[in-house]
């Protein structure tokens, strides 16, 4: 566009001029640059167990093809359904049929708000107060809505490892597997990333990160997503890891790497440190009064030199003038003055004169007299000296800035891993790699966050990084139940449909993910809690009928600390020993429940008053401790209004 600008400011008529350059920023407004993309809407989803209802999308459960129909009506546990014609998408010429409840399931449009829950599904409480880890079985995306609701701007890293989209069925995209031959297949990816990506964002605090392992075939691709997503500006680097000795096949170049793009939430995202290997600390052998130091030449042969003002004798102990070799040289006196080098021959010193003055007087300069000096004396002779300067160990410094390639965290790692627990799982990630990027962000009490969870990886990272330096990071992970292709097929021959037990225990998270957690976590003073995310109706909600599903968001929004607040019958309030949050069902008693929060044994964190009335969630507010009020979440309306406007953020 810059030159098009600078086209219309050659036009000399400066009401032409005006009027064209009006024109011109009409079409730029609706124009899309960068990444540009056939956005695919809406995904959707199978959600076994729920209730068809009139209206709903349903599918036979035993339908391979997977083929929607509309509910018509239902009674008595079955459902009057019809067909809908893909390529028409009408239900013209169908013809209804009947079925029972338990053959069909419903199906979930992303463009229709839901209202989730979350089931228990076990837990492992071994680290007392600590906070709890996470592991939610569900769709992720409906997961990101949950998380909206519970820990909008409270995420200090996100890592994930989403599907590389390499044309081998290794991603599903409404519960279909993506044929390699798709045109539409990037548009797909890229949609599908972006519904994510932009409830990560919301995730993040402004300090926050996001790492995103990622390979060749769609790498160039989500860096322009992300760039859109985040802003090119908080773009931080992209680390090239070698993944592989042996590589993917290709005809021309065996790829042995893959990478991961790392992109800041904002400017007050901090910089990152890697703790120093301990043959880097070996490297600091000597020690003065300021702490340990190495020693380092203050001329490298590797310096580039030309046009450079860093050449200029330097006086030795015994009275001798020394500089690097060359052509060109000041005059021969110990004045510091520089001469500026002009060719590739004349070497230079590290550091400029001034600043060579300033450390030599501050005893960072060593001269050590040797038999192999690459420096030059005025007579063209090698100098007896050569000139070292002090670099200093910070002891109380996290470590260094890390490098862009990182060649020590392969595969083989994980794979190897995995098998010593007994569990196959292709492709997982190297635990090592996760702990190094989530170690590098400096945060001992991170909430770290996976939305494409897989084995599991990330929450072994965290209860590894905590156990190394007592930290204590919360780990999040959602991953899915989803059976590879090969293990639905033969599941479909054998009978078995989505749904039943024999189909979900050979889903990645019954099969994988939990049992290599629970593994993980033998003898570890962590605790772990397991919920699979459920789809609860509105209105059960509205009339608290559904307590119990929501009560686990409710802790997780407090922190996800002490014990999970439950209502017992018909309870005005909860307030359990232990608990980091509250819960008064009956808003009249406001004063009493205050009194009780007054000497509870823990300060808690977190109110939730029940009510419709905002007047009376009002007053009820007024009672509890100043401190508390800005903390203090009205049920049932908040939780409802957020799921109604999170689908369309």
């Amino acid at each position: 566009m810059a030159h098009v600008d600078n086209l219309i400011e050659r036009i000399p008529d400066p009401h032409l001029r005006a009027q064209i350059a009006e024109e011109v920023a009409k079409l730029v407004a609706h124009k899309d640059f960068g990444l540009v993309f056939q956005r695919h809407l809406p995904e959707d989803l199978e959600v076994p167990g729920t209730r068809p209802r009139r209206g709903n999308i349903v599918r036979l459960r035993t339908d391979a093809e997977k083929q929607n129909h509309v509910v018509l009506a239902t009674k008595d546990g079955r459902a009057t359904i019809i067909g809908v014609d893909a390529t028409k998408q009408t239900i013209d010429g169908m013809e209804p049929a009947t079925h029972a409840y338990d053959e069909l399931v419903v199906v979930k449009d992303f463009s229709v708000p839901i209202y989730p829950g979350l089931a228990p599904l076990g837990e492992i409480a071994r680290g007392g107060d600590k906070p709890t880890h996470i592991v939610i079985q569900g769709e992720n995306y409906y997961a990101l809505e949950t998380l909206l609701y519970t820990h909008e701007s409270q995420v200090d890293v996100v890592y994930i490892d989403p599907p590389y989209n390499t044309g081998t069925r290794d991603w599903i995209y409404n519960d279909r597997f993506v044929s390699p031959t798709d045109a539409y297949r990037h548009s797909k990816w890229l949609s599908f990333m972006e519904r994510r990506l932009l409830h990560a964002r919301r995730l993040l605090k402004p300090t926050g990160v996001i790492f995103v392992s990622i390979g060749h075939d769609e790498r160039h691709r989500l860096r322009l997503l992300l760039d859109q997503v985040f802003g090119e500006h908080n773009f931080v680097s992209e680390i090239s890891r070698r993944s592989g000795a042996g590589g993917r096949q290709n005809t021309y170049v065996k790829q042995t790497l893959d990478y991961v793009l790392v992109y800041r939430a904002s400017d007050q995202t901090p910089g990152f440190l890697t703790p120093r290997d301990p043959a880097q600390l070996k490297q600091f052998k000597h020690e003065d009064d300021r702490g340990r130091y190495r020693t380092e030449p203050l001329y490298k042969a590797t310096l580039e030199s030309t046009g450079r003002w860093s050449r200029y004798w330097i006086e030795c102990p015994d009275g001798t003038l020394a500089i690097p070799p060359g052509e060109s040289f000041p005059p021969a006196t110990a004045s510091l003055s520089p001469v500026q080098s002009v060719s590739e021959s004349d070497k230079i010193w590290r550091w400029s004169a001034d600043r060579f003055i300033k450390n030599r007087d501050q005893d960072l300069v060593i001269f050590k007299k040797t038999k192999t000096s690459p420096l030059t004396t005025p007579s063209g002779a090698r100098s007896e000296w050569n000139i070292y300067t002090k670099q200093h160990l910070v002891e109380d410094e996290a470590g260094v800035a890390p490098l862009d390639y990182w060649g020590d965290v392969p595969n083989t790692l994980a794979t190897k891993h995995l098998l010593r627990l007994g569990i196959q799982f292709p492709y997982a990630k190297p635990v090592e790699l996760v702990a190094r990027l989530v170690e590098m962000t400096g945060k001992r009490d991170a909430v770290v966050l996976d939305y494409f969870g897989g084995s599991g990886t990330t929450t072994e990272a965290v209860i590894r990084l905590n156990a190394q330096d007592n930290g204590e990071r919360q780990s999040i992970l959602v991953t899915n139940n989803e059976l590879s292709a090969a293990v639905a097929a033969q599941l479909r021959n054998d009978g078995v449909a989505p749904g039943d037990t024999a189909w979900q225990r050979e889903g990645v998270f019954a099969k994988v993910t939990r049992p290599r957690l629970e593994a993980v976590l033998e003898g570890v003073e962590e605790n772990v809690a397991f919920f699979e995310l459920t789809y609860e109706d509105e209105n059960l909600v509205a009339l608290g009928r559904r307590f119990d599903a929501v009560a686990p968001l409710l802790w997780m929004k407090a922190g996800g600390v002490g014990p999970v607040v439950r209502r017992s019958g018909d309870a005005l309030w909860a307030l359990p020993t232990g608990a980091a949050y509250g819960v008064l069902f009956a808003p009249a008693q406001a004063k009493t429940f205050a009194e009780l929060i007054a000497v509870h044994d823990r300060e808690p964190r977190h109110i939730f008053v029940v009510t419709d009335s905002e007047s009376e969630f009002q007053e009820a507010v007024a009672y509890l401790p100043p401190e508390l009020r800005l903390e203090t979440t009205r049920l049932y309306s908040d939780y409802l209004h957020s799921f109604e406007i999170n689908g369309k953020g």
